[in-house]
């Protein structure tokens, strides 16, 4: 896909999230968003700031601690300005869950001085443990609604089929990687020939071998850096275990905090959930945010209108909590965009 298209798809993305946003707006009572956050007290305040303090705190010590397993070390407060500064540009482009990753990879090689095998690895590894334990929970939470009556036990038998599909990918390509890196990398050797042509082709005479030799330097290079890479995940799954359970079990307990949060809003906004309903409204706002738009504008609005009419609550409180959801979104995406801007700042000095 060219750059242009990117750009066209970019734009047609948001302007149907928008769309879609702005007519799940048009059914909810806006009149009553004003009296239902004023009627909420410094406390309350207090207790959701808080909550989401500790969401943001576990997710960047997951990844230091990964990064330590990977003889990478870092600064908290570092990985805190890489992970927001991500999280704010993958916000902003299609998918809510990537597209600061590159970004991420660029600081920590050059402005961390992070060799680049460590540095792909890292991220790499971060990336696999969050969004396998949020599809494993996402799985699970299906599953606790397969045996109940809120929805045909056919469309959750469905769901879970899906994520019991991208789970097994996710499980069988970190196998591959690790088992059989050799087999890999000869699959994606014509691939990245091709890139190096195409990035080259100016400098390269017409006549000039366009194979890969073997004693080309950055073929040399390339293929280094891909088996330092798996010897170093090899060393971290085989000595590092212990960090990398504290990892996993830090991914879980944010999801505790989410779950926690959104009790905490529901029970601020006057909703007595129970458990099913709480389960309920949480697996439908986080497929929502799968869908490939912006930020989950629109779908989670949605989602939240959907769910609250079938469970026969509220929609005036479906309404308060769109919005203090966004707030909180705002929040965030402000403090990323100010850690993307200290990051262009001086270089940073090596650890």
């Amino acid at each position: 896909m060219t750059k242009a298209q990117w750009r066209y798809l970019t734009v047609l993305l948001w302007v149907l999230a928008l769309t879609l946003a702005g007519y799940a707006l048009w059914q909810l009572p806006l009149r009553d968003i004003g009296d239902g956050i004023s009627r909420l007290r410094w406390r309350d305040w207090l207790l959701w700031v808080s909550i989401n303090v500790v969401i943001l705190y576990l997710a960047v010590k997951r990844w230091q601690i990964l990064g330590r397993a990977l003889s990478a070390p870092m600064w908290l407060p570092d990985l805190f300005r890489l992970r927001q500064a991500g999280s704010a540009v993958s916000f902003i482009t299609p998918g809510p869950h990537f597209g600061g990753e590159p970004l991420q990879l660029y600081w920590l090689k050059t402005r961390f001085d992070l060799p680049l095998h460590k540095a792909v690895a890292m991220l790499g590894m971060d990336r696999f443990v969050e969004m396998g334990s949020n599809f494993a929970v996402l799985l699970a939470g299906v599953l606790v609604l397969l045996g109940t009556t809120l929805l045909p036990a056919g469309e959750w038998l469905q769901i879970s089929l899906v994520l019991v599909f991208v789970l097994s990918g996710m499980l069988l390509a970190a196998a591959v990687i690790i088992r059989h890196p050799q087999w890999l990398a000869d699959r994606f050797r014509p691939l990245a020939q091709r890139w190096r042509q195409a990035r080259n082709s100016d400098d390269v005479h017409p006549t000039a071998d366009l194979q890969a030799r073997p004693e080309d330097p950055q073929a040399q290079t390339s293929s280094g850096g891909w088996s330092a890479m798996v010897n170093l995940l090899r060393g971290a799954l085989k000595e590092q275990r212990l960090k990398l359970w504290v990892a996993l079990l830090l991914s879980l307990f944010g999801w505790a905090m989410l779950l926690l949060e959104l009790f905490v809003l529901l029970r601020m906004l006057g909703v007595q959930p129970d458990f099913l309903n709480l389960v309920m409204i949480m697996v439908g706002m986080r497929l929502a945010m799968l869908l490939p738009v912006p930020g989950g504008i629109g779908t989670i609005e949605a989602s939240l209108l959907w769910s609250f009419s079938l469970l026969g609550m509220p929609i005036a409180a479906a309404a308060t909590l769109i919005a203090l959801i966004r707030l909180r979104d705002a929040v965030v995406l402000i403090i990323g965009l100010l850690c993307l801007g200290s990051l262009g700042g001086r270089r940073q000095a090596k650890d």
